[in-house]
């Protein structure tokens, strides 16, 4: 499997002539990341959907992660890196058709005919006992597949390909705030047949000139692929453990210019002798649909939760159209906040 990132060039100038829905939301994407903190840890993923055989062909899948931790002196340390390949037959089922990890485990290979939609993650602890809790850079990257698969498939939508009915149905009325009965979404559906197609805004580079180890080393990508990013910043102070949470999906359309489907920033602090949220907020940065902001709020009910179990605790509870599966994604991955929190004292 080839997991080379093919560049294209990124005609920004057009994005002003293109249709935008007028019911679109938010548009203010961050054009910046934070600089590193001194004793912090820093962990970042990307997950690329890639579609090289066409619109309708296999997603070659290519995920990867690494945690850096920024000594009291600003020094870089890199504590790990992580990489997860794998090519997914996104019509008619999201079959996972091959893949593989590093570090490497060979157990890995029970992934193959699962597929990268429900049932993947208890897949992934049948695979591989004890990655979950062991909260790795792998483990993260594994976890983010389904959504990261589900997602991809709005290249397909905004490359004018109209999908037949069938296959496993994944959102449904009061799904999410997007999918809210009333909505924009539903009523599209219902007056056309077809689910409305958002124009996000243009996606400002997130990579900082005098920080190239601000995120661990991504390319360009080819038209019709898609991108998921994660940065999780963790430190403490003042006997308080706080970290702010970066999330952004982001499409790669036929002239290749990047647009911003989904963007989140979480910001949360937790009490480090009881593992519990003090607080935690989301601020927008874009949403597809006027109707998605109102799942930010959901993110203000971690307050006083525990962070163990996050994970669990976050899918089976935070259902309905006040939520946002992207945000609850975001959430979820929280969990693995201790365990960097430990990072940064390991010297």
């Amino acid at each position: 499997m080839s997991t080379a990132l093919m560049s294209t060039s990124r005609k920004t100038d057009v994005h002003a002539e293109r249709p935008v829905h007028p019911k679109h939301g938010p548009h203010n994407p961050s054009g910046s990341t934070p600089p590193r903190r001194p004793s912090s840890v820093r962990r970042t993923t990307t997950h690329d959907s890639l579609r090289p055989d066409g619109l309708l062909g296999d997603v070659e899948l290519v995920a990867r992660g690494r945690d850096l931790r920024t000594e009291p002196d600003g020094q870089p340390t890199v504590l790990a890196t992580a990489a997860v390949d794998a090519t997914i037959r996104f019509v008619p089922d999201r079959q996972i058709m091959a893949i593989s990890t590093h570090p490497r485990v060979d157990s890995i290979d029970q992934l193959v005919g699962v597929r990268a939609s429900s049932g993947f993650r208890q897949a992934v602890d049948n695979a591989l006992p004890g990655e979950r809790t062991s909260h790795s850079l792998r483990f993260q990257l594994l976890d983010d597949i389904p959504t990261a698969t589900l997602v991809s498939g709005y290249a397909l939508g905004a490359g004018g390909v109209a999908m037949k009915p069938g296959g496993p149905r994944l959102q449904h009325p009061d799904l999410c705030a997007g999918w809210a009965t009333g909505g924009t979404i539903l009523l599209e559906m219902e007056a056309t047949g077809r689910a409305p197609v958002v124009t996000g805004p243009v996606a400002p580079s997130l990579e900082r000139d005098d920080d190239p180890l601000g995120w661990h080393e991504v390319g360009p990508l080819a038209s019709h692929s898609m991108r998921r990013r994660r940065r999780l910043d963790v430190w403490a102070e003042k006997a308080v453990v706080s970290f702010e949470c970066f999330f952004r999906d982001s499409h790669f359309d036929a002239e290749g210019v990047e647009t911003v489907v989904h963007e989140y920033t979480v910001r949360a602090s937790i009490n480090p002798e009881t593992m519990r949220f003090m607080s935690c907020d989301a601020a927008i940065g874009a949403l597809p649909w006027l109707e998605c902001p109102a799942a930010a709020a959901s993110a203000q009910r971690l307050a006083g939760a525990p962070v163990d179990g996050l994970r669990a605790w976050v899918r089976d509870t935070f259902v309905g159209p006040s939520t946002c599966t992207h945000l609850n994604d975001t959430l979820r991955c929280l969990e693995d906040v201790p365990t960097l929190v430990h990072a940064i004292a390991v010297n």
